[in-house]
């Protein structure tokens, strides 16, 4: 008896393994994706910028890094008593604002060279609503709370938002030709926004998406697409794989998700060293009745030597 209907999932032609370095960029669902590389121990950067919902966030923070600009004073500002930038997630804030801006220039020069050295660049979308900053026109990353009444909020069209990913795929390639980009939609639900505004949003993400990849389908390493979002509205359709707030996906989704990713993206001839770093994973977290007994002292010994071969296999343990 069949109890599930199953989205495809097209295989990677260029699949992650332990030399791969995987830069990732996007809503808080990257954020668990990369948890998930960092568990494993994959050579990965997540969100140097933080948290960015929509595509032109991604795209000025994209563009500044590959053009080595720098953020100045005129780029900051004091609200809540601390620095602020609205290119970037409050995590960066500062309670100054030489801290803040060697912050923001220090992730500028971090972002771009992990662009340089990317094998895989992962995007993951998670709103097409945008603030548009009255004063200056200028599309924010993040309103830092800032009153509402100080921003136009809008919605990006398809067409803006597949100009915004060929732009950054463009600028990208220019410096870094092989990488291989791969684009979902958090499946996340912005209700905040409204339940028919944020499937009005989602729409013109997946929309735009497909309309970059066959735009794009002719260069080497073409983009592709992961089907986040329609595994948890399809495969996953029940509240038992939502937190609380019952909108975003709970462990048991994540970790479901993330087994389709794995089977389609990462490479099966590292699947033995995921178990293996797996294995001292739960090793190190062991919590022992006697921290100095010879049986412990000696389950220590083995798992370094387990660390150690691990070392000596590529895995940057």
């Amino acid at each position: 008896m069949k109890l599930q209907t199953q989205i495809p999932i097209q295989k990677v032609g260029s699949p992650i393994d332990y030399k791969s370095n995987v830069l990732l960029f996007g809503s808080c669902f990257a954020e668990h994706i990369s948890k998930k590389f960092e568990y494993y121990k994959f050579q990965n950067t997540s969100n140097p910028f933080g948290i960015l919902f929509h595509p032109k966030a991604i795209e000025k923070l994209l563009l500044k890094a590959l053009h080595k600009q720098v953020y100045t004073s005129d780029d900051v500002f004091y609200y809540n008593e601390r620095w602020q930038c609205y290119d970037a997630h409050s995590k960066l804030s500062q309670v100054s604002k030489e801290a803040l801006l060697e912050a923001l220039n220090s992730n500028v020069s971090l972002t771009y060279q992990s662009v340089i050295k990317a094998s895989h660049i992962i995007i993951t979308l998670g709103s097409a609503w945008v603030y548009v900053l009255k004063d200056t026109q200028a599309t924010v990353a993040n309103c830092h709370k800032v009153p509402q009444n100080m921003f136009e909020k809008r919605l990006l069209s398809i067409h803006e938002i597949s100009a915004s990913l060929k732009s950054v795929i463009r600028e990208v390639k220019s410096v870094n030709p092989n990488v291989q980009f791969t684009f979902t939609v958090s499946p996340v639900r912005h209700i905040k926004d409204g339940f028919v505004e944020n499937t009005l949003s989602k729409s013109h993400l997946i929309a735009a998406i497909h309309q970059v990849i066959a735009d794009e389908r002719s260069i080497s390493n073409s983009p592709m697409y992961f089907p986040s979002f329609e595994i948890m509205m399809d495969e996953l359709r029940d509240y038992r794989f939502y937190a609380e707030d019952l909108v975003h996906p709970n462990s048991t989704a994540v970790n479901y998700i993330w087994e389709l990713f794995q089977n389609a993206w990462i490479a099966p001839n590292v699947y033995p060293l995921m178990k293996e770093v797996d294995a001292v994973q739960k090793g190190l977290t062991h919590k022992p009745f006697n921290p100095y007994s010879q049986a412990h002292l000696k389950f220590i010994e083995g798992l370094n030597n387990k660390i150690s071969k691990l070392k000596t296999l590529g895995v940057p343990f």
